[in-house]
């Protein structure tokens, strides 16, 4: 029987699928996400074609069903768009979580970083939602007064498409989403007065904050919308559950290590994002913390990675790197600290270059999970993420560990979550995995981990 079916927002394609009594989905439809334009630091799609190619997704995914289906929704964090009330017609493209734009605005309030810190739980970067629009509001200073007599509207994709969707009844969003916009309280799960202005925005401009699970919202499509949340949330929910004693790392374009948060936020995870998971109706919430590794596939791209072996992994005992271009993520946040090597390595094979990069990811990995298991034990880690089917990382991550490390088989793990939180199922029993057996490295790469932070804690007092 089927449960319900769910839609994946993603950045490169738009996913559907149906979710039977089992926890198990089917006909999964995949289309490729509208084409992002990337130019300048600026990084643009179309917001209509989004709709178009969801509308045919669901369509394609529900067509031999029966009766009313309720309707999980998934959606890529802080990707925004500003449109007119009356028409639908999208004012801006959708502007990407991948945009550039806001750096401007951390510039500007770098000394208000920690009062942002404090309220949102994340560090002051141009990836998120307030940063952006900020720019663009003041670029465009006539749109703020239609904003504010309604003419215009503004919101995450997951906001627009609700809003058509529902002929333009509701304007809002989930606390899991509102998370990742820099303006919203994560105590109090509601839009901070405080950082409306300081961002510049009006709070009346942005949508309502919704419960992300039991919506029950008719839409126009003959589909219930029952739970909507950001595609990381809908990830974990997949893959954990709620289970505290799990660490997810999920290893693709970018990565990011989570678990969820037992206590208190511990000062000595400071710099470690904070992430609101969902809140169900009766405001009761999940949180999470986050490491991150900043575009490592873009590291990676130019290297052989599939041709490395285990027995390549510390083969220069005193030769470190990093693998992030962009700069170190999550708990660092140092934009100067990018892609580089210790010593030079224009004598070194691809090969070898390319192991050297993937230590640098695995040692990234190994020491955050170190941090997150500080004060708290763990019974597991789970590995997911196309990345992670690289044997090299998973044997270096284990070998550098003591607790059992796993790699997960689930795929489409969004799309998973979204369905498992509309149809009120909880604990998915078609999640698989298979254990990481260690085998026997010619070299030491849990010493050489050891070496690594000290030249990284160098690094980090320059």
């Amino acid at each position: 029987m089927i449960r319900a079916v769910a839609l994946d927002l993603g950045s490169t394609s738009v996913k559907a699928g149906l979710l039977d009594d089992h926890g198990k989905l089917s006909k999964i439809v995949s289309l490729p996400a509208p084409k992002v334009i990337a130019e300048g630091g600026h990084f643009e799609s179309d917001a209509l074609a989004y709709v178009h190619i969801a509308d045919q997704s669901l369509a394609e995914c529900t067509a031999h069903t029966h009766g009313k289906l309720v309707l999980g929704l998934s959606s890529q964090r802080s990707s925004f768009l500003i449109w007119e009330r009356t028409s639908g017609k999208t004012v801006t493209p959708l502007i990407s979580w991948q945009d550039n734009r806001g750096a401007e605005s951390c510039t500007a309030l770098q000394s208000r970083e920690p009062l942002i810190t404090s309220l949102t739980g994340l560090r002051l970067t141009p990836y998120f939602f307030a940063p952006k629009l900020r720019v663009v509001l003041k670029q465009n200073p006539h749109w703020v007064e239609r904003l504010a007599i309604g003419e215009l509207m503004v919101g995450t994709l997951d906001t627009y498409i609700i809003w058509r969707w529902t002929d333009g009844k509701f304007h809002l969003t989930d606390p899991s989403m509102a998370a990742r916009t820099l303006l919203m309280d994560i105590q109090q799960q509601r839009w901070s007065s405080k950082l409306c202005e300081l961002f510049g925005i009006p709070m009346k401009l942005l949508p309502d904050i919704k419960p992300s699970t039991m919506l029950n919202i008719p839409l126009n499509n003959g589909l219930t919308l029952q739970a909507s949340l950001g595609d990381q949330s809908a990830a974990l929910v997949a893959s954990v559950g709620t289970d505290s004693d799990v660490i997810l790392v999920n290893l693709g374009t970018g990565g990011f290590v989570i678990r969820y948060q037992i206590d208190e936020f511990h000062p000595a995870l400071n710099g470690y994002l904070r992430t609101l998971v969902y809140s169900d109706q009766e405001h009761k919430s999940l949180t999470a913390i986050e490491g991150t590794l900043n575009s490592i596939s873009a590291a990676l791209a130019l290297y052989p990675v599939g041709e490395c072996k285990v027995d390549n992994l510390a083969e220069f005992g005193d030769l470190y790197s990093l693998a992030e271009p962009s700069g170190l993520g999550a708990p660092y946040f140092r934009s100067d600290l990018g892609l580089q090597f210790s010593k030079p390595v224009h004598h070194l094979t691809q090969i070898q270059i390319a192991t050297l990069l993937l230590e640098a990811i695995i040692f990234r990995v190994v020491r955050i999970i170190e941090d997150f298991t500080r004060d708290e034990p763990i019974l597991k880690i789970y590995l997911a993420g196309g990345l992670s089917e690289l044997a090299t990382l998973q044997q270096g991550i284990a070998q550098c560990l003591h607790s059992d490390v796993y790699r997960l088989e689930q795929k489409d793990a969004s799309l998973l979550g979204a369905a498992m939180l509309a149809s009120g199922i909880r604990q998915s029993k078609s999640v698989e995995s298979y254990k990481i057996n260690k085998i026997k490295n010619k070299n030491d790469i849990a010493g050489k981990y050891a070496r690594w932070k000290t030249w990284l804690d160098g690094l980090l007092v320059r």
